[in-house]
């Protein structure tokens, strides 16, 4: 999200990625020692995102706006900017459960409250989860790590996703969002974990995923995938999202395909 060329921004960057992982362990660490039972901790949100403190999660940046969990249509809760709560439950020094809030506060006790905790630390932390933990948990711990305040992490994100020994759901939910919220490089990896031979069904998630794109990289990105790709069923699905983008782009393809004009 914030992003420069400039070499001085580059290294800071290398530098803070560096931190960041150190204070994972240190932060898992932390997590270990407390005991059996549930840890909490909470961390600063991204900007555009809030929620209720229950289950009312929106996020609206960078001129996309989705909910994740909506209100009645009627009727909705005062959202508010954050922190971001995460609650953990924990057995034998492993995580078993991933909860995340926005806003509110907590109740009743808990094994463990680690307060807040620095975003770029908590997303390291959360990320390791998701490469490494059980399916339950590493599906739940996607969210809270997108959330945070900071870059988002659509390269291990990415990797995540190319990862054959992970879950397929796992994966799927992080191909998910990098189409959602990465950036214009974003769309290089997702076609490439399309043409990549592998699960379908998460190759599938990849188009998908390039069809939430901006117009100007998601329907060249489909049509190619439509002329190119070898799979019917994946051919299929490129061309059904061209369809539902109404770009004058995929209409001219449609008629070439049909007319050979």
């Amino acid at each position: 999200m914030r992003t420069t060329m400039r070499t001085t921004a580059l290294v800071a960057g290398a530098l803070g990625a560096i931190g960041a992982t150190a204070g994972a362990q240190d932060l898992a660490g932390r997590v270990r020692a407390a005991g059996d039972g549930t840890v909490r901790l909470s961390f600063a949100a991204d900007e555009g995102v809030c929620g209720n403190g229950r289950g009312n999660i929106s996020i609206r940046r960078e001129g996309r706006t989705g909910q994740v969990r909506q209100a009645d249509g009627e009727w909705s809760d005062e959202c508010e900017p954050g922190p971001v709560r995460v609650a953990l439950d924990v057995s034998r020094g492993r995580v078993t459960a991933v909860r995340a809030y926005v806003g509110g506060e907590w109740r009743g006790r808990a094994a463990a409250d680690l307060g807040e905790v620095p975003a770029g630390e908590a997303t390291a932390y959360l990320l390791t989860l998701v490469e490494s933990g059980p399916r339950a948990v590493a599906k739940e711990a996607v969210f809270p790590a997108i959330i945070a305040e900071g870059p988002e992490p659509w390269e291990r994100l990415l990797a995540i996703a190319k990862d054959e020994t992970r879950p397929q759901e796992v994966r799927s939910s992080a191909v998910f969002w990098v189409g959602q919220g990465a950036a214009d490089a974003a769309t290089a990896g997702l076609q490439e974990l399309v043409d990549a031979d592998g699960d379908r069904e998460v190759r599938e998630a990849a188009i998908f995923a390039i069809s939430q794109r901006p117009k100007d990289e998601s329907v060249p990105a489909l049509i190619r995938i439509a002329r190119t790709q070898r799979d019917p069923r994946l051919r299929r699905t490129a061309v059904f999202w061209l369809g539902q983008s109404r770009d004058p782009r995929a209409l001219a393809y449609f008629e070439d395909v049909l007319f050979g004009k």
